[in-house]
C-alpha cells in the first residue's frame, strides 16, 4: 500500500511541477505515473551504482544531497528516452528531485510501516504515548 501511495504522490508532484514550471512538459497524468514507476525502478536498479562512488568521494557526509542529484540525473535519463516527457535544463530536474524527496519523506513520516517503527527510523504516536 505504501508503494502505491509513493507512486501516486510522485506522479502528482511531477505532474504538478510540470504545470507550474514552463521548462517541464508532461503530456498527461498517465505519463506522470509511468515516469514515477520508471523513476522508482531506475533509482532501485541503477541509482545505487551511481550513488555509491559519489558517497565514497564525500565520505558519506552528503548522502541526501547525492541522492537528490542522482534522482535528477535519472529524471534527465528518463527525459532522453520518452517523447511525452521533456525537461529543459538540469535545474528543473533538480527541483523535481527535491520535491519528490520532500514528498516521500512526508509520506514516510505520516504513514510509517511497522519496519520503520521497529528500526527506530520513525516513532509512532502510539508508542510515544505508552507509559511505563
Amino acid at each position: 500500500m505504501n508503494l502505491i501511495l509513493h507512486l501516486l504522490l510522485d506522479a502528482a508532484v511531477i505532474f504538478g511541477l510540470a504545470y507550474l514550471m514552463p521548462q517541464v512538459d508532461v503530456k498527461n497524468f498517465g505519463t506522470a505515473i509511468l515516469i514515477a514507476v520508471l523513476l522508482g525502478l531506475l533509482n532501485f536498479f541503477l541509482g545505487w551504482i551511481i550513488r555509491f562512488p559519489l558517497n565514497l568521494v564525500t565520505f558519506f557526509l552528503l548522502t541526501g544531497i547525492v541522492r537528490i542529484i542522482v534522482t535528477a540525473l535519472i529524471l534527465k535519463l528518463i527525459d532522453s528516452f520518452m517523447d511525452s516527457f521533456t525537461i529543459v535544463g538540469f535545474w528543473p530536474a533538480l527541483v523535481i528531485a527535491l520535491a519528490v524527496a520532500v514528498a516521500g519523506t512526508l509520506i514516510d513520516r505520516s504513514a510509517p510501516t511497522q519496519e520503520m517503527v521497529d528500526s527506530g527510523y520513525v516513532v509512532s504516536l502510539l508508542s510515544s504515548l505508552r507509559i511505563g
